[in-house]
């Protein structure tokens, strides 16, 4: 039940200690899950850790679920925000272009 942990990425191996065995043990709860839900062609190996961590419905997998919710709604709200500021944009060029218009005409009177 030690904080340390070794990690390894492709041939690149980097040592990582957590502030508790707890906090380890739950950062490996959240990546496991991320990967058994997110990667469909190569999951990653995970040796050495307790079957439990890796198996069953723990609160995490629930807690990942409403991170992974929360993430969709704030992008979906700046997609929508996105959306409107192009239109504004839009029109404000056209309101632009409008005004020139009248310029140029009242120039010529």
């Amino acid at each position: 039940d030690s904080p340390e942990f070794d990690l390894l990425f492709e041939n690149a191996f980097d040592q990582w200690v957590a502030s508790t065995a707890s906090e380890k043990c739950t950062f490996f709860q959240v990546l496991h899950h991320t990967c058994q839900r997110y990667l469909t062609d190569k999951k990653p190996e995970f040796i050495n850790c307790q079957s439990k961590i890796m198996g069953g419905n723990s609160i995490l997998h629930s807690a990942a679920d409403s991170v992974t919710s929360a993430v969709q709604k704030a992008s979906q709200a700046l997609n929508e925000r996105g959306e409107r500021l192009g239109r504004a944009e839009e029109k404000t060029e056209e309101l632009k272009n409008s005004a020139q218009q009248f310029a140029e005409t009242a120039h010529k009177v």
